[in-house]
């Protein structure tokens, strides 16, 4: 046996990861990418996916990063969650239409708020509103005569703005002919330019008719959420707190920060418009996709109606029937695979930062496509077939975590993501039940950025209506 007479010396190696070097995609001089991007940035931005796991591009001098690896959206929204902001253009913009929200609130403001909002669109209390969507959803099939021709995006938008201002504001009267209805369409078509565009044009130009239209519509929307918030006060005070309604606005109003003060009135009604615009058109979007994806692939179609037909044996679905409708939810996460309701996220680096060897310094755009994400082949075979069967429970299991994110990741999640999820699950299963679609022949169906916020039809989608 040797004796060790001297100290045992241990040494620490530390390896330093190696920096990764940038590849760019060529450009036109002076503008960059720009032209190819304005002109079909869902193909260029799969382009640039395919040239490697990260990307440059320019926007004329500007440079932007697209990553594209699940890790890498860890590391961007979860955990540098907020060493990113979305970027100025849309602080200048946004905030002056509707005021400051959830949506664009930045750092500690954002936290705080996100805390405050949160408890209302918990799972928990989000069931509570299956009932009225499920009831919506009875009854605008029963408008629909039968051999009816609707227009589909158009009849997703009225079912889902109904349950939308039922929910968050309690009432039976929000439509598109509906005063306040009309009101909103038009403050939330400009704030789709807004999101849709570029380099939208100012707000504070008044001779633009958009912006006319929208200086007109806007007293409408706060004077009738104002009353609105007015309504609800006042019931709280009469109740004392003891019912406080069930509805979104009767909860924010009772929400407190870390410091116990609500929400000011002009807050609110900044909130209430952004939830009101995500609330309805992400999910008429996808729906509006779900009934052309289902049209084109009959077999997927006859076996969405086979399960809503066992299950439910004509009764409206309710909650608990959703763990019963598994194809049915497979269905509604594979088109919104194939068409995110947001094809690509930026964010800006405060400060500098590194993404898996690369380096982002302060200031830097950076771009995440679920577009493009969602179109791994290596996770979802054949990825621009319309296959449910990519989100079958136990091929679900062995996704890696954020190859999949359609509603956002980390901190800035979409804070309705359990609303939405559950409000297309009910509506997809209620619709199958009680009617059949087809397509209209002839129709070219294609996807659309154009004033949307989300990438919906383009145009006018008919189809014809079969009542079962």
């Amino acid at each position: 046996m040797t004796t060790k007479t001297q100290e045992q010396i241990t040494t620490t190696t530390t390896v330093t990861p190696t920096r990764k070097t940038l590849s760019y995609i060529s450009g036109f001089p002076l503008v960059g990418n720009l032209p190819e991007f304005m002109k079909d940035r869902l193909n260029f931005m799969l382009r640039m996916a395919n040239t490697g796991e990260a990307c440059g591009m320019h926007f004329g001098p500007f440079p932007v990063i697209l990553f594209n690896k699940p890790e890498h959206v860890q590391s961007i929204f979860v955990e540098h969650g907020y060493d990113f902001d979305r970027g100025a253009g849309f602080h200048d913009t946004l905030p002056s239409l509707i005021g400051e929200n959830i949506f664009s609130h930045e750092g500690e403001v954002h936290r705080n708020q996100r805390r405050r909002m949160t408890p209302p669109f918990q799972p928990r209390h989000i069931i509570s509103y299956a009932t009225t969507m499920g009831y919506y959803g009875e009854h605008i099939q029963q408008t629909w005569p039968d051999g009816a021709t609707i227009d589909i995006y158009q009849q997703m938008r009225s079912l889902t703005m109904s349950i939308a201002g039922k929910t968050l504001f309690n009432t039976d009267v929000f439509s598109e002919t509906d005063q306040l209805g009309a009101g909103m369409l038009t403050v939330l078509g400009h704030i789709s330019y807004i999101l849709s565009t570029l380099f939208p044009l100012p707000y504070n130009w008044p001779f633009l008719p958009r912006n006319r239209r929208t200086y007109k519509a806007l007293p409408v929307v706060r004077t009738h959420l104002q009353h609105f918030i007015d309504e609800r006060r006042a019931a709280l005070a009469r109740s004392e707190g003891a019912d406080c309604g069930s509805d979104l606005l009767s909860i924010l109003l009772q929400a407190r920060d870390e410091d116990g003060h609500p929400m000011s009135d002009e807050q609110l009604v900044a909130e209430c418009i952004a939830l009101f615009g995500a609330g309805y058109e992400t999910v008429a979007t996808v729906l509006a996709w779900i009934w052309c994806l289902l049209c084109q692939h009959p077999q997927c179609y006859q076996k969405v109606q086979q399960e809503v037909d066992s299950v439910l044996q004509g009764r409206t679905p309710t909650y608990s029937d959703l763990a019963q409708l598994p194809y049915c939810l497979q269905v509604f996460k594979e088109t919104m695979r194939l068409y995110p309701p947001i094809p690509a996220i930026s964010r800006r680096a405060l400060c500098d930062i590194e993404i898996d060897g690369y380096p982002v310094p302060k200031g830097q755009v950076v771009l995440v496509s679920p577009y493009a994400l969602h179109r791994q082949e290596r996770y979802f075979p054949h990825p621009e077939q319309f296959e449910p069967e990519h989100f079958a429970p136990e091929r679900e299991k062995q996704l890696p975590r954020y190859v999949y994110m359609p509603f956002g990741a980390g901190p800035r999640i979409c804070i309705g993501n359990h609303f939405a999820m559950l409000m297309g699950h009910l509506l997809l299963a209620t619709l199958a039940q009680r009617v059949s679609f087809s397509l209209v022949p002839g129709q070219t169906i294609k996807p659309t950025l154009v004033n949307s916020m989300t990438w919906r039809p383009e145009g006018i989608v008919r189809m014809t209506i079969r009542k079962r």
